[in-house]
C-alpha cells in the first residue's frame, strides 16, 4: 500500500503535522476525578473566544446565523438523532419523508429538476460536480475555474485533480466543465448568461457553486447552470468550529444517472398510499464498488434534518425577508465604510459580503480590531479583508466597527 501511493514509511503520511507533537508531553496532570478533569479543560478552553462574545464579522463560506431553538428540539429526537441509513423503507418512511422535503427545497432554491440526499459539505459537493461532468462529457478534460471561487474549495478540488489542469480563462480547447462560484469568494454576484453561452459553444457543463445558501431568497436561481452545488450550512447548522457541514447537489434531470449520492423518490405502496424509496442509488453500498459513481459520498442525515426544519419554519416569505434583511444590514456597513477617506470598498455589487482595501497591512488591522473585541473579518490578500454581515450583526455591532476603525487607522 506505501509503495503504491509513494511514501517509503507510514510516517511519511504525517508530515504536514507539526514537528514534534507524537510523542510530545503535554504536561497535563495525572489522576484526576471527572469533576476536576472537566473544571480543568473548562479553564482550558476559556482562552479561545466564541463568536457569541465579540461582534461577529467573520463569513468566506461559513456563517453566523440565528437558529431557532424548534430546529434543535426537533433534531434530537431520537428518531432523527439516531438513525441510520434508510436501506429498509417500510421502517424508515419518516426520514425518508424528510428527505424527499429536503431535496424538493434544494430543487425548489437552485431551479434545478432533482437534488440528492446532501454530502459532506460544499467543497466534496463541488469535486463530485466535476468528477460527474467529467463523466457526461468523456471524451473532454479541462476544467475551467472561471472566476473567484472559494479557496478551499479551490485546494480541495485540486486535491482530487492532481494530474490534471485547472484553468482560469475560458479561452482553452476542449472544456468539459466551467465552474462560476455565485457570489463570489469575494461577495460579489455573477450574470450566468455569458458563461451559459459559452458552455454551449464549447459542447460544456456550467457547475454553479453557492456557499451562502441564503443569498438565494434574494438572487435569482441559477437555471442556467447543468448542476449547482454549494453548502447549506447557513440554516439550521451551527458553524461549530468549522463543521460539520451540509453540501447540496442539485442538477438537470437528463444527469441523475450520473448523479452520486442518494436520491429518495415518491411512488405507491400495493394498496395505493404514498411512499417513499431510495432510487437511483449509485453508491457502492449498493452496487459493485467498481462501478459507484462515487465512493466518498454521504448524507448528512441530522444535518440535513436541521436545514429542512430551519427552512420549513421559515417558508418563502420569511427566506426572502431573511436575505434582505442580510443585505440592508451589509450595506449599512459598506456605507459607513465607503465614506471613510481610508478605506477603499472594493466591490460594485454584493450581498452579505464585500472587500475592503486598508492602508495597513490585514493581519495587523484584524490583530487591532480583535484587542477591541471585533472579529473584523478575513484576510483575503496582503491588505484586504472580507467581511460578513449577518442578521446577527446589531447596529450596535456595526457602530463599533466604525469606532474602532476611526481608532486604530
Amino acid at each position: 500500500m506505501l509503495e503504491r501511493i509513494g511514501v517509503s514509511d507510514v510516517k511519511d503520511l504525517f508530515i504536514d503535522a507539526p514537528e514534534g507533537l507524537f510523542g510530545k508531553n503535554f504536561d497535563l496532570p495525572d489522576n484526576k476525578s471527572e469533576q476536576e478533569v472537566i473544571s480543568y479543560l473548562s479553564n482550558i478552553a476559556k482562552k479561545n473566544q466564541p463568536a457569541n462574545d465579540s461582534a461577529f464579522f467573520l463569513g468566506a463560506g461559513c456563517y453566523r446565523h440565528f437558529i431557532p431553538a424548534t430546529v434543535d428540539h426537533l433534531v434530537q429526537r431520537a428518531e432523527f438523532l439516531t438513525s441510520y441509513t434508510p436501506y429498509q423503507p417500510e421502517i424508515s418512511q419518516g426520514t425518508l419523508a424528510v428527505i424527499f422535503e429536503y431535496q424538493s427545497m434544494i430543487c425548489s432554491l437552485t431551479g434545478m429538476d432533482v437534488s440528492n440526499a446532501s454530502l459532506y459539505d460544499g467543497a466534496t459537493s463541488l469535486v463530485e460536480a466535476v468528477l460527474m461532468a467529467k463523466r457526461v462529457n468523456k471524451k473532454k478534460k479541462n476544467i475551467v475555474v472561471a472566476n473567484e471561487l472559494n479557496s478551499q474549495y479551490l485546494d480541495v478540488l485540486q486535491t482530487y485533480l492532481q494530474e490534471e489542469t485547472i484553468h482560469k480563462s475560458c479561452d482553452t480547447d476542449d472544456i468539459c466543465a466551467i465552474i462560476v462560484q455565485t457570489p463570489d469568494y469575494y461577495g460579489t454576484p455573477h450574470n450566468l448568461t455569458k458563461y451559459k453561452e459559452i458552455c454551449d459553444k464549447k459542447g460544456a457543463l456550467l457547475i454553479v457553486v453557492n456557499t451562502e445558501i441564503i443569498s438565494f431568497g434574494l438572487l435569482p436561481a441559477p437555471k442556467e447552470a447543468d448542476i449547482v452545488v454549494g453548502e447549506a450550512q447557513s440554516l439550521g447548522v451551527a458553524m461549530n468550529f468549522g463543521g460539520p457541514h451540509l453540501g447540496y447537489f442539485a442538477c438537470k434531470e437528463k444527469y441523475v444517472r450520473q448523479m452520486p449520492g442518494r436520491i429518495c423518490g415518491l411512488t405507491k405502496d400495493e394498496e395505493g398510499k404514498d411512499g417513499f424509496v431510495l432510487t437511483l442509488n449509485a453508491r457502492e453500498q449498493h452496487i459493485r464498488r467498481q462501478k459507484a459513481t462515487s465512493n466518498i459520498c454521504s448524507n448528512q442525515g441530522l444535518n440535513m434534518v436541521a436545514f429542512t426544519i430551519h427552512l420549513a419554519l421559515l417558508g418563502r416569505n420569511g427566506l426572502k425577508r431573511l436575505a434582505k434583511l442580510n443585505h440592508h444590514l451589509a450595506n449599512i456597513l459598506k456605507e459607513t465604510l465607503a465614506n471613510n477617506e481610508k478605506i477603499k470598498v472594493i466591490n460594485k455589487s454584493f450581498f452579505n459580503e464585500f472587500v475592503i482595501e486598508l492602508p495597513i497591512k490585514a493581519d495587523l488591522f484584524l490583530e487591532k480590531m480583535l484587542q477591541k473585541n471585533i472579529m473584523a473579518g478575513v484576510k483575503v490578500a496582503d491588505n484586504r479583508v472580507l467581511i460578513a454581515v449577518t442578521e446577527m450583526n446589531s447596529q450596535i455591532d456595526i457602530e463599533n466597527y466604525n469606532k474602532a476603525i476611526d481608532e486604530i487607522l
